[in-house]
């Protein structure tokens, strides 16, 4: 994987966690069960973790700081 595509599936996958949390908001003022849904977003988290770890170790290899989009999570 390339650091520009571990970037970018960082920021699609923040962007998918925040819409799912906002999802399983509605359904816990609505009383719907969310036990399921949070599994599935802690999952979601373990996986950007992990791209996390991935993009810091790349950007330790090259010694420079990439061009990201906006939420890479690194400073340009």
């Amino acid at each position: 994987m390339t650091l520009q595509f571990i970037c970018a599936e960082i920021e699609r996958l923040r962007l998918q966690i925040r819409r799912q949390q906002k999802e399983v908001l509605t359904l816990q003022r609505s009383g719907v069960g969310t036990a399921s849904a949070e599994l599935l977003l802690a999952r979601m988290q373990a996986s950007v973790d992990a791209l996390c770890i991935k993009r810091d170790k790349l950007v330790g290899e090259r010694r420079i700081v990439p061009r990201c989009t906006n939420d890479c999570g690194l400073i340009h």
